[in-house]
């Protein structure tokens, strides 16, 4: 365990968004590549063989970042690359399906071709995240796929599914 200034791939991940969010940095653990944001109170009682503190931000696996949906909402509350959905389309979303022009609501940010975003529905609620596939505002085609699946909140399901 160690604390530690957030990791290169966290920040690089967040970037993707352009998402601002302050972490306070002193309060960032990690513990086996895995990373736990704390409070002052949690940080002074931690002990060095804890399995589990805090909010979980994500792990890194081969150099890259795995964020956990804690994360994901915690920057979906502030200004980030964001495209809010309709039900039918959220629901979809989270059965691992990508996203057609018709099924946006609004946006948010920048909305451009290789650009990330995250995925909400209309109450603002994060169900993941995913790339554009073209530049978003000139697209004028509602049959076309303009955002492709990176990782839903449905992920863990279709896991576990596998399985049984």
């Amino acid at each position: 365990m160690r604390t530690t200034r957030p990791n290169k791939q966290i920040s690089d991940f967040l970037a993707r968004f352009k998402a601002t969010i302050n972490l306070n940095e002193k309060l960032i653990v990690e513990k086996k590549n895995r990373y736990y944001l704390l409070n002052k109170n949690l940080m002074t009682q931690l002990q060095e063989d804890f399995y589990h503190a805090g909010v979980y931000l994500g792990k890194t696996k081969r150099s890259r970042f795995f964020p956990s949906f804690t994360l994901l909402a915690m920057v979906a509350r502030g200004r980030v690359n964001k495209i809010v959905v309709d039900r039918k389309t959220g629901w979809l979303f989270i059965c691992g399906r990508d996203i057609f022009k018709r099924g946006i609501l609004k946006t948010a940010g920048s909305m451009r071709k290789g650009d990330h975003a995250l995925v909400v529905n209309q109450y603002g609620e994060c169900l993941g995240f995913g790339v554009l596939l073209c530049n978003l505002h000139e697209e004028r085609d509602t049959q076309k796929v303009v955002l492709k699946n990176i990782s839903d909140i449905g992920d863990f399901l279709r896991r576990e599914r596998k399985r049984i």
